[in-house]
């Protein structure tokens, strides 16, 4: 019988009543193709509600001391740890990744709790005395109020902790869309907050399309929104959310390079590039989708990369043999076989085709199924570079000099993440400084900030001024107050008054 997942609101799930004329969306398992769920997709009026619930929660969280929001996180990370397994198998069941990729999915998740726990180092204000004659400045953060998350199917768990524990640890309080592809993870995460002891309506999810996000960009009592998912999406979440007043930080989509110069040690290359191009079926904004191969190692660092991605093994993400689950949907898989099928044509050299792979199993024939596809020498002008295919195809580009990689990568649209792979400091050096990306990786395939530093890109991915988490993450979800204060000395209190202090002193 298929499952029926509705929002939560106000601290419980919301069912609709009987009769009410609301529509659902189906969810499927990625590993058979079979419709499992059934998701309530919000109107507007479901929107509002949460909404409501979270204005009427702010009115006192947003007083509460920070003792009591880091004690709930406490409590909350505490039980999110020990669900860490339930939660990667909601994930898997719904997204098809293997249940290793969702157990990280979930630590990095936990990363940023930690952070949150911590929130009062983060909070300080700082202190001005005597800047004029008895007279002292400080500065202070406060809440913004109900603030609002719209996080994609490809990370269910980890992105909405990227945004909604800095937000309530700052006395905000949260209304989060998540994908209506994966949402069973966002109800778990709900369920363990109110069991943390998180006052009713702090927390609330809306599930649905574009009529849900569509009204909370418009709400009047959304005071910002965090977005992650592609760059038109987010280009028009920033451009619609700001015409109505709102702080937005939006994180689009991603084309990541790696370069790899003539002294590097192709062996540990060839690693990474594997594991960052195929790990989680590259269905993630940080995998390496483009190597840039320096001078005359092409040849040999791609036939390391085919060696190593042929042993990869393809199965249900519930399967522990499994290194690589399917694809979230049937048409996504549908759209990336494309660029592989259509490469040839456009000047590339297919190495590997993945396209028509099936798995061998009864049950998992109408599975969202693809293998690992390897393209080389790859021109810029071919579909399969310049878009983000967000699946398993990972295209290698030639050239000549460390300079012509620079170029090559600087003048891509994205500018999310990169990485080099040399044994030259100097080298490292330069790139990090001269690449026009924000998260760089020296020796390391995907340069995935930890939690108490910021994520985020440049150029095209990313929308707004803020980064996601870190500092960036506490200032997006509080705005400044700067108090100046002048008191009289208690010398001079007027003729009458005796407060125990001598007269000109």
């Amino acid at each position: 019988m298929t499952k029926t997942v509705n929002h939560w609101i106000g601290g419980k799930p919301v069912e609709r009543a009987a009769g009410a004329s609301g529509t659902y969306g189906p969810v499927t398992d990625p590993a058979t193709g079979a419709v499992t769920t059934q998701v309530a997709f919000a109107d507007v009026e479901e929107v509002d509600a949460a909404v409501a619930a979270a204005r009427e929660a702010y009115a006192t969280w947003g007083q509460s001391s920070l003792a009591q929001r880091t004690t709930v996180l406490f409590k909350f990370r505490a039980l999110l740890d020990a669900n860490r397994d339930a939660i990667a198998q909601l994930i898997t069941a719904e997204h098809g990744k293997v249940h290793s990729d969702a157990l990280g999915e979930v630590a990095r998740g936990l990363e940023i709790v930690d952070l949150a726990c911590g929130i009062n180092v983060q909070l300080k204000g700082e202190l001005s005395t005597q800047v004029a004659s008895r007279v002292d400045v400080a500065s202070l953060r406060q809440p913004l109020g109900v603030v609002a998350g719209i996080t994609p199917f490809n990370f269910p768990a980890m992105v909405p902790m990227w945004m909604f524990p800095l937000a309530i640890a700052c006395g905000n309080t949260f209304v989060l869309k998540p994908s209506e592809k994966d949402p069973s993870a966002a109800m778990k995460i709900a369920e363990l907050l109110s069991e943390a002891g998180l006052p009713d309506g702090v927390f609330n999810v809306v599930h649905g399309d574009k009529v849900a996000v569509d009204r909370l960009l418009e709400h009047p009592d959304v005071a910002a929104v965090s977005f992650v998912g592609s760059t038109p999406i987010a280009r028009y979440i920033h451009t619609t959310a700001s015409a109505n007043g709102k702080r937005v930080q939006a994180l689009g989509g991603a084309k990541n390079h790696m370069l790899v110069l003539p002294d590097a040690d192709l062996d540990a290359a060839a690693d990474a590039a594997v594991s960052a191009a195929y790990g989680s079926a590259g269905e993630r904004c940080m995998a390496i989708s483009a190597v840039v191969a320096v001078g005359a190692i092409g040849d040999e660092l791609v036939a390391k990369i085919r060696e190593r991605a042929e042993k990869i093994k393809i199965g249900p993400g519930d399967d522990a043999a499994s290194e690589m689950g399917p694809l979230i949907t049937a048409a996504h898989r549908d759209k990336v076989a494309s660029y592989v099928t259509g490469a040839a044509a456009q000047g590339c050299e297919v190495v590997l085709d993945g396209s028509a792979y099936t798995y061998e199993g009864a049950g998992y024939e109408n599975g969202h199924w693809i293998g690992l596809s390897l393209l080389d020498k790859v021109p810029t002008s071919a579909d399969a570079y310049k878009d983000e295919i967000f699946g398993p195809v990972l295209c290698v580009l030639r050239v000549e000099s460390y300079d012509e990689g620079l170029a090559l990568i600087n003048a891509s649209p994205f500018g999310n993440g990169t990485a080099i792979f040399t044994r030259d400091g100097g080298a490292a050096r330069r790139f990090q400084l001269e690449v026009e990306a924000g998260m760089v990786g020296v020796n390391v395939p995907i340069p995935v900030p930890v939690g108490y530093h910021s994520f985020g890109g440049w150029k095209d991915s990313l929308f707004g001024d803020h980064h996601i988490y870190g500092n960036d993450g506490t200032h997006f979800y509080t705005r400044g107050k700067v108090v100046t204060t002048r008191w009289p000395d208690p010398s001079d209190a007027p003729a009458g008054v005796d407060l125990g202090f001598p007269r000109n002193h």
